[in-house]
């Protein structure tokens, strides 16, 4: 495609985002955010209290403890039983859920835009007066250890995502899993989930955002009502856990029954923490749609298509987080190939950035990719209440997204050039690798996927 008519119909893609002008926010009095997101082509609303706490504000010893609290939040509180919080919702004709990252909980539903006000209330009463019951504690850690058995300890590849992320990280909470170690989990109690509750689920700590066809002050009014009465509480001092300077390669093997080996690469990268000011951020993401993200793209083109060393291969980088970020890589190798060749391989397609940079029609054609896909996810309305949710909470203003498509617009081809020099190299580099072991008779094997920061419960 033309380059003049790509950048035309990406304009055009640009024209339909919904104004961030769209946006109102209040705060209460007992310092909870509200964000109300106006989009009225259904009468249909989405509702999210975000808990600006994950397992990165875990402590040693009771890592998991965010994830089991998130399970301990549909056990009732006094005026409304175990179990009534989802079936009311249902009775509503809406749809509920939660998940647990490294960063934060959060809790939503999708239901009618007239019952709306039922999802405030039920949320604003077990923020301020959930039952921690011992027997319903000693059921649901059992609940919680089985999903830690079935999603990573008899997953190849989670394993190899968790050990990945345990060597990446020396002294950053990110090393430990959001699902918590095995034994910790062993180990909990209720009052270690009462501990977390009390220490991090108060107004002040959260965030309600709500996307839809709604009236912002009928939201708001709704929220003065349910919330408003609830107690802002002293919040723990969060201190800085920087993650140090790598200094040398590291690299972890995991035995593992799988089919295939698998290669994953990570290097330390920076977040984006001023998207004003930023540059970098904005090339490695641009980067990571040279490598990935569409058939024609490098990675996929020339390891998989042409030379036929992987059977596939992913890349991907996260620029909005609490802590420090990762630029990932990971491969299978084709039958016959070994992870060293492909390993070499995929740093041989990164450093041929760095040294050969990329074309002005390459560059094009993947920002309007990367630009696109963005846009796209405006579509949902629980997404345009996510992208918020994880703005706000990652301690970014979510009204500079606009910012942020204009930045990734203005990125040239010497910037990515130079991030792929600077960042990746080998002293910044973590290898993961899969060495496949004997599946056990009628064991299943588990399908590639690489990604693992967060939980649904």
């Amino acid at each position: 495609m033309p380059g003049l008519i790509r950048w035309a119909l990406l304009g055009a893609l640009f024209a339909s985002v919904p104004a961030w002008a769209q946006v109102a926010e209040e705060r209460l009095d007992n310092g909870m955010r509200v964000v109300v997101k106006v989009d009225r082509r259904a009468p249909v609303v989405v509702s999210q209290v975000w808990y600006r706490a994950g397992s990165v504000d875990e402590r040693n010893g009771t890592t998991g403890v965010a994830h089991v609290l998130e399970h301990m939040m549909f056990k009732g509180t006094p005026e409304v039983p175990a179990g009534e919080f989802s079936k009311r919702i249902a009775a509503a004709g809406g749809r509920e859920n939660a998940f647990t990252s490294r960063d934060h909980t959060a809790y939503f539903q999708t239901l009618r835009k007239d019952r709306l006000e039922l999802a405030l209330k039920l949320e604003a009463d077990r923020m301020a007066n959930l039952v921690l019951s011992p027997q319903e504690f000693a059921k649901e850690i059992e609940v919680v250890k089985e999903e830690r058995r079935l999603r990573t300890e008899d997953n190849a590849q989670a394993r190899l995502y968790e050990a990945m992320m345990a060597n990446a990280f020396m002294a950053h909470p990110y090393r430990r899993p959001v699902i918590g170690w095995m034994d910790d989990l062993k180990h909990m109690t209720v009052a270690d989930a009462r501990e977390w509750y009390e220490r991090w689920y108060a107004p002040n700590n959260a965030t309600l955002v709500v996307a839809g066809d709604v009236d912002p002050a009928q939201v708001f009014a709704w929220a003065r009502q349910y919330f408003g009465p609830i107690a802002s509480r002293s919040l723990p001092q969060r201190k800085p856990q920087a993650e140090p300077g790598q200094a040398g390669e590291r690299r972890v093997t995991v035995k593992a029954p799988a089919k295939l080996p698998v290669v994953a690469l990570a290097w330390q990268v920076p977040r984006l923490a001023d998207p004003h000011q930023d540059w970098e951020p904005y090339a490695l993401e641009i980067l990571s749609g040279v490598l990935d993200g569409h058939a024609s793209a490098r990675l996929n083109q020339a390891l998989v298509r042409d030379k036929r060393l992987a059977t596939d291969v992913d890349a991907g980088y996260d620029p909005i987080s609490r802590g420090p970020a990762l630029f990932m890589v990971d491969a299978t190798p084709a039958e016959g190939q070994g992870v060293a060749t492909l390993e070499a391989a995929l740093k041989a397609e990164i450093t041929k950035v760095a040294t050969e940079g990329v074309s002005e029609a390459e560059l094009s054609r993947v920002k309007a990719q990367v630009l696109a896909g963005q846009v796209y996810q405006q579509d949902s309305l629980f997404y345009q209440a996510m992208l918020i949710g994880e703005w706000t909470t990652a301690g970014l203003d979510y009204r500079d997204r606009q910012t942020r498509f204009e930045r990734l617009k203005a990125v040239t081809a010497d910037q990515v050039k130079a991030v792929a020099a600077k960042f990746f190299v080998d002293d910044h580099l973590t290898v993961a690798v899969l060495d496949p072991q004997p599946l056990p008779e009628g064991g299943n094997v588990t399908k590639r996927g690489f990604a693992g920061g967060g939980h649904v419960r």
